[in-house]
């Protein structure tokens, strides 16, 4: 008798949510494999979805294996934010996970005091960025026309923390970047030291 062929596993799926250009040099090398979902508001970077990141109706709950969404979420309304995680944590299987970026305002504010509002953070692809860019959004993209990259919102660690228990993510590590930076690993459900530092290695952080 001859055996049949085993079924072959399909990809792991994740969603980059606010993708902006089509580029993986954006998301971490974990994700190289994996079957991607873009989804953006703005139609010039031909996201898989149009939609904004408050709104993944169109995405079965627990179909996706991942979330990565960088430097995103501050661009809703205060009011939004809590949708958007909480769609974050529906689409996500109960193996998978979120990784969220934004912008430190905790670390930024320290600029602010010492008068230093518009000098260079850092230098960026698309140019020099200021406690001014990271608090209200990318001033060049602004005014060329792009409002979609205002910030309309912003987060402190207690602040961040809290909208993603809110959202019903079971285990929350965060952590404080030197590039004035969160970034938060949310979990639908616990993994336990091991795990949790595996996926942390494996994404970089």
């Amino acid at each position: 008798m001859t055996r049949g062929k085993s079924a072959r596993r399909p990809r792991p799926v994740f969603i980059n949510a606010g993708c902006g250009p089509p580029s993986q040099a954006r998301v971490p090398l974990l994700f190289k494999r994996w079957r991607q979902i873009r989804v953006d508001v703005e139609p010039a970077v031909e996201p898989d979805l149009l939609t904004s990141v408050a709104d993944l109706s169109a995405i079965p709950d627990g179909s996706a294996d991942a979330v990565w969404c960088s430097h995103c979420i501050e661009h809703l309304f205060a009011h939004e934010v809590p949708l958007a995680l909480s769609e974050f944590r529906r689409v996500l299987s109960e193996d998978g996970f979120a990784c969220v970026i934004v912008p430190d305002l905790q670390a930024i504010a320290q600029w602010i005091s010492t008068d230093r509002l518009h000098e260079t953070i850092y230098d960026s692809p698309a140019g020099p960025v200021t406690a001014h860019d990271m608090l209200w959004g990318f001033g060049p993209a602004i005014a060329r026309g792009n409002t979609a990259m205002a910030h309309r919102c912003g987060f402190t660690p207690t602040l961040f923390l809290q909208r993603l228990e809110e959202a019903g993510f079971a285990e929350i590590l965060l952590r404080r970047k030197s590039s004035l930076e969160l970034v938060a690993l949310a979990l639908p459900r616990p993994r336990g030291a091991e795990g949790r530092e595996k996926l942390i290695g494996e994404l970089g952080l």
